[in-house]
């Protein structure tokens, strides 16, 4: 038995994504936040579609999409947020680097690491303090507690406060510049 020939046509796409960058799927590229904040996009997304059925096809708004949009799309900007610690992807201004001396630059970037470790434990800490307060109050439309937004708030800043403890004891070791990896984390 013969072994089949491999496809020119499937060999060469598969050699033009690998330039470009273009790799396939795998699951262990991706951490259980990034799942997670899939899942509660989609649900934004269904919420989001069901308003615009009910009140443009149906002449008759369901009376608790607004408000439930609002909250599911602050849910996705914090704990997308996570993701974009894990990459390093947030946003800095490079030009600094370019022009500082190296060993400027490592100080810097190590004041960086600190700078975004606090932010992210004030972060962490207000929001853990704001959860008791917000118990008593209610959402309008669904009679939940406010309380369980700021739960997913605490939990995205203490999630990128421990990711941001993790990055930047990598990159004192590895002695990281943001330009010598393109900025990633």
């Amino acid at each position: 038995m013969t072994e089949p020939r491999p496809d020119p046509a499937a060999q060469e796409a598969r050699a033009k994504s690998e330039a470009e960058g273009v790799h396939p799927f795998r699951f262990r590229d991706y951490s259980l936040e990034d799942y997670l904040v899939l899942i509660v996009f989609w649900v934004l997304a269904g919420v989001v579609f069901a308003q615009f059925f009910s009140r443009y096809v149906l002449n008759s708004s369901i009376a608790w999409t607004e408000e439930v949009a609002r909250y599911l799309l602050i849910s996705v900007g914090f704990a997308g947020s996570i993701m974009a610690v894990r990459k390093g992807s947030h946003i800095f201004v490079e030009v600094f680097y370019r022009f500082m001396p190296r060993g400027v630059a490592l100080v810097a970037a190590r004041l960086v690491d600190l700078v975004k470790i606090a932010f992210f434990s004030v972060g962490t800490w207000l929001s853990w303090k704001i959860i008791p307060i917000m118990q008593d109050h209610r959402m309008v439309s669904v009679k939940l507690p406010m309380s369980l937004i700021y739960m997913v708030v605490f939990a995205s800043f203490l999630i990128m406060t421990l990711r941001s403890i993790f990055i930047a004891y990598r990159h004192f070791r590895q002695g990281f510049l943001p330009l010598d990896h393109g900025g990633g984390g």
